[in-house]
């Protein structure tokens, strides 16, 4: 089968590079104001050294939006403008991944749906599901477990940056992100494209419709999260933050989860200053503590 002739595939654009640094005025001041405002609003934690990276992530925004300095474009960001505050958080937002990324995980996740009752609907979240490979990856795991796209399963995808999630409903790769797969899942689980669309390979539809995409703050004070989950990926978000926010976070995100649940966590990541509220049960695998 091939890729449905409306896809769109995303376009490439250029992106600004060193050359480009410092065309606009960017004082230690605006850096410190900026770091300030991406900690209060998304919980990233900008070291010092990340001057460069914050300049050249959004010069291109200043273009966009015809600004001549970055005290201008911090102006318009305090202003309310609740817009450019959504592409702020995306161009400081670092979304990588790659199918079956730490992939130690993936058999973990079959064997506890093996255990977990099948009278009830099974819930899974991924938190940071940045482009989507993450939860298209469970999904595919969920199908090879139950062997068959009918599951009781329901996986939740969210993230903070509205592109990835664009590009991860969409569901539409580059054939190379996609050499970690076997060319068996590439059968059963894509569609290959043809003429236009040569190159790239297209997720099908009976695999998008076992996740829900959705925009979530994992900083936002109330959570609009009313279901327990059987498992929770938030693998290599928390090393954005700093201990007393991810404190905060895993604080919150403890009563979201069943009492036999998983939570996964990058590979980088520890919780030791959350041993009140998980315990460690695999390489980077926890539980919940109730």
């Amino acid at each position: 089968m091939s890729v449905q002739a409306d896809i769109k595939i995303p376009a490439f654009g250029r992106t600004t590079g060193e050359r480009d640094l410092y065309v606009f005025p960017f004082t230690s001041e605006d850096f410190h104001r900026i770091r300030s405002l991406i900690y209060r609003v998304a919980g990233i934690s900008l070291a010092p050294s990340k001057k460069d990276l914050v300049y050249s992530r959004l010069a291109r925004r200043l273009r966009v939006r015809q600004i001549d300095s970055f005290s201008a474009y911090i102006r318009l960001l305090e202003s309310g403008d609740l817009q450019e505050r959504e592409e702020f958080i995306n161009a400081l937002t670092t979304n990588m991944t790659s199918f079956f990324r730490e992939a130690h995980h993936f058999p973990i996740l079959s064997r506890h749906l093996g255990i977990l009752p099948k009278s009830t609907p099974i819930s899974i979240w991924t938190c940071a599901s940045s482009s989507g490979e993450e939860p298209y990856s469970i999904a595919m795991t969920v199908v090879d477990h139950f062997k068959s796209f009918n599951t009781p399963v329901r996986i939740l995808a969210t993230d903070i940056d509205t592109n990835v999630l664009e590009k991860a409903r969409r569901g539409v790769y580059p054939l190379d992100q996609l050499k970690k797969l076997s060319p068996d899942q590439l059968k059963r689980f894509f569609l290959k494209g043809e003429g236009n669309n040569d190159g790239f390979a297209k997720v099908k539809p009976e695999l998008q419709q076992m996740i829900t995409f959705r925009r979530f703050n994992l900083l936002d004070a109330q959570w609009a999260i009313r279901e327990k989950f059987d498992v929770i990926f938030c693998r290599n978000v928390m090393i954005y933050f700093d201990k007393n926010t991810q404190y905060e976070i895993l604080k919150k995100m403890q009563p979201c989860m069943q009492p036999h649940g998983l939570f996964f966590a990058g590979h980088s990541e520890s919780f030791h200053h959350a041993a009140d509220l998980f315990k460690v049960c695999g390489k980077t695998v926890y539980s919940p503590k109730h």
